[in-house]
């Protein structure tokens, strides 16, 4: 019986969605700027539905703010983000997060790649002079020496079976398998010695020996930051884990700089996304971040690009969402980030006059690489059908030659190396670019991309395919395009012309897209009104939801059709977290349960902001009918079965 509960709500959720292409809403002929008088949306439809595609769902209040506003009133606010002040609780929660703010090279410094502790294990590179930073080089120092003493002792033993008697002819021989090395005790407990030399005073330092976990917490968070690096890398790794695990996310934020500090960078970049996303005002800015990312897509484990995708997101995608493509197009092309990842910073001409580089590590001869020619057309701008030809994406490969990065492990930045360009005349979709033209080739290339029809009419289907229909209508691209190609590539009025189409306010619309897991989780944290302490178990969940933060290894990026998320192990996931987020079970995340003490319907009124669907209410019902027992709390079962209902599930 227990595991019949989600299976039933699955079941009504899947039903719902082999609808989704179905469905497709019908074009009306004309747009405008505002949202047109659709007789069968009501007026709290229509804030609902602006609410559910434009931000990553709404947060108690927000319905009634968008109403008293106007809908009109409120996507033009969240077209101009500068205009919005931020949430200062965001702000708040974002600061302890300080590789968000650096630059590649400063982030390098504080937290060095592990390239670089290679380096500084074998004195090729200094130590980093901040105190708190050193001595996470240290701990990432030890850990190095370690593996590589495990590695050699293990390529020193014999290759040979395990335990047991082999025959060499008429012989037989005994094979014993080595004793394992030893290990170091798993959890050393804090000593005298262990504290000899810190700046603490004697009853400080019997505190730490012999004091509970709550007064040891207490002391270290009282201690001034200098003493307090000291006494945390005195203390062993586990017991700085176990202390941080029930202290402030301040002591926390030291403990993971100090035990884990190549992991600080990926982890800050992936709190920050979903902190953003939960709390922002900005919520269509943070929307269109995340669309444009994935449109430009960069896979966060590839080498370098470790260190590059916090600058990239912040200084070259988010700042262009509402602006011009073009501006846009050529922020991705010298992105150091992208220019690593397509590997086209080692890309170079065959007539290059050379010498360029020492040759590649793995020794292979450096020559043309045609990566990025082929995604800047197929993914980027043309489309797939877009009428170019694999000559156009050598000669295009080839105008990019040279663009290059200075010192990509050490968080150099973009340059344009004549010696690696490829100087010859070059062809590109029946134009003719002259020999000689350096850099300037690889501009002309982006200029006609950008103005290229079937550039306009690919970036019009891909935002309405993410803001409208999985299967949006030719007349709405059109009209997209055709508002793409008079402004010269402007997103945001790209965006008017889409938000105030007859097609997006269209009833068939309503809450007819599967929710990505991104939106499904923060939808749901935000529901709730949930205060995220930390967002550790929120990004894990996304590993198990299958759309781990920056980490599709593909450049197609995580796909903006909802019924490409539609498979049971997903939706089993979701229940799962649906449960655990109303019952308060959610590591990291403060959930006010009394808001769970009203009857059924109102609970999920009060989630989903409007009367649950007949297919809702029926999977709701049945979740409470066959509940093992009938738990002392109703609230928080009726909750998730509410957000992980059909109607939830949709956006």
């Amino acid at each position: 019986m227990q595991r019949k509960l989600p299976v039933l709500v699955i079941a009504g959720l899947a039903a719902m969605a082999t609808g989704f292409a179905a469905k497709k809403p019908k074009p009306a002929p004309a747009a405008t700027l505002t949202a047109p008088k659709t007789p069968q949306m009501t007026e709290d439809q229509k804030a609902l539905h602006a609410l559910n595609r434009l931000t990553f769902g709404p947060r108690p209040g927000d319905l009634d703010q968008v109403k008293q506003m106007g809908v009109d009133k409120w996507i033009e606010q969240q077209l101009q983000p500068e205009t919005i002040p931020e949430n200062p609780i965001l702000e708040a929660k974002l600061e302890p997060l300080d590789t968000l703010r650096m630059n590649t090279a400063e982030m390098l410094q504080k937290y060095p790649s592990q390239q670089m502790i290679k380096a500084m294990s074998e004195g090729k590179l200094p130590l980093p002079q901040d105190k708190e930073a050193r001595a996470a080089a240290q701990t990432a120092i030890m850990r190095y020496q370690q593996r590589q003493k495990v590695q050699a002792a293990a390529a020193a033993v014999p290759t040979t079976p395990q335990v047991g008697d082999i025959a060499i002819g008429d012989m037989q021989m005994k094979i014993q398998t080595p004793p394992p090395a030893p290990r170091a005790a798993a959890n050393a407990r804090v000593t005298a010695q262990t504290l000899d030399g810190l700046p603490l005073d004697p009853d400080q330092k019997q505190a730490l020996i012999t004091g509970t976990q709550e007064s040891l917490i207490a002391l270290l968070e009282s201690l001034p930051d200098d003493k307090l690096v000291d006494v945390l890398e005195a203390l062993p790794p586990q017991t700085r884990q176990r202390l941080a695990a029930a202290g402030s996310p301040a002591l926390q934020r030291r403990v993971e700089v100090l035990n884990t500090p190549g992991q600080i960078v990926n982890r800050d970049l992936s709190e920050g996304k979903l902190l953003r996303a939960v709390y922002t005002n900005r919520q269509l800015d943070e929307v269109l971040t995340d669309f444009w990312f994935n449109h430009f897509n960069i896979y966060l484990d590839k080498g370098a690009d470790r260190n590059m995708v916090t600058a990239y997101e912040r200084d070259v995608i988010r700042p262009h969402v509402l602006g011009k493509f073009k501006d846009l197009l050529l922020a991705t092309a010298e992105s150091p980030a992208m220019l690593f990842y397509l590997d086209n910073w080692e890309s170079a001409g065959s007539d290059a006059p050379g010498p360029v580089r020492p040759a590649a590590a793995n020794g292979k001869k450096q020559g043309l690489n045609e990566n990025y020619g082929r995604e800047l057309m197929e993914l980027h701008t043309l489309g797939v059908d877009g009428g170019y030809t694999q000559q156009d994406v050598t000669e295009v490969a080839r105008c990019f030659t040279g663009w290059t990065i200075r010192q990509p492990q050490q968080g150099g930045g973009f340059f344009f190396n004549p010696r690696m360009h490829d100087r010859g005349e070059k062809h590109v979709l029946g134009i003719t670019i002259p020999a000689g033209g350096g850099q300037n080739d690889g501009l002309k290339v982006l200029d006609i991309l950008a103005k290229h029809a079937s550039t306009a009419r690919f970036i019009s289907k891909s935002l309405a395919i993410r803001f409208v229909s999985d299967e949006p209508s030719d007349d709405l691209i059109d009209k997209m395009a055709a508002t793409f190609t008079q402004t010269d590539g402007d997103l945001r009025e790209v965006m008017r012309t889409m938000l105030g189409s007859d097609e997006f306010w269209a009833p068939a619309s309503f809450r007819a897209k599967l929710k990505s897991p991104l939106e499904m989780v923060v939808s749901a944290v935000r529901a709730v009104n949930g205060d995220v302490n930390t967002a550790t178990q929120m990004v894990q969940l996304m590993n198990t939801l299958g759309e781990p933060l920056y980490r599709k290894q593909e450049p197609t990026g995580y796909t903006n059709r909802g019924g490409d998320w539609l498979n049971s192990a997903s939706l089993l996931a979701r229940m799962n977290f649906a449960n655990s987020l109303a019952q308060g079970k959610v590591a990291g995340v403060k959930v006010d349960m009394t808001q769970f003490s009203a009857d059924t319907a109102q609970i999920e009124h009060n989630i989903l902001l409007t009367d649950a669907s007949p297919a809702s209410k029926s999977a709701i019902q049945a979740g409470l009918d066959e509940a093992p027992q009938k738990p002392v709390q109703v609230g928080p079962l009726v909750a998730g079965l509410t957000m992980g209902s059909p109607d939830f599930q949709r956006r």
